[in-house]
């Protein structure tokens, strides 16, 4: 039975082989890297304007076009869900909430919560292995 145990604690603890950790490494989904995609797309689209309502449908689909674009060009093996909810800085409050069924191990999120003086964006970024 030491043995056994031994054998399978020397199994946990073996790192795999350097192929296999760049293979995980460019195959992962990277928070840092998607929040950075996030931020870029939403200082392109909406920058240092002030809120107008009648923009608002404009910008949403541009952050989430850009964002898709520019995740589809990582080439990594995911199905990505882009949300973005632009909201007037007004006073009045906003919850939201979102739930998932899948692997901790592969599947992945990111949001990021973007403001100026008279808005909030946020906008999230699910990507699902395939």
């Amino acid at each position: 039975m030491g043995k056994q145990i031994r054998r399978w604690l020397a199994q946990i603890v073996t790192l795999p082989n350097p192929t296999v950790l760049f293979f995980l490494a460019k195959t992962a989904f990277a928070v840092e890297e998607v929040s950075k995609i996030i931020k870029e797309s939403v200082e392109s689209a909406i920058g240092g304007n002030a809120y107008q309502h009648s923009r608002v449908h404009q910008w949403t689909t541009t952050v989430v076009e850009q964002c898709l674009s520019q995740l589809s060009k990582l080439g990594k093996p995911f199905k990505y869900i882009v949300t973005c909810v632009i909201m007037q800085k007004n006073g009045a409050g906003l919850q939201t909430s979102s739930a998932c069924f899948w692997d901790n191990t592969t599947d992945g999120s990111c949001a990021v919560r973007w403001e100026n003086k008279s808005m909030y964006c946020i906008v999230s970024v699910y990507g699902l292995a395939i």
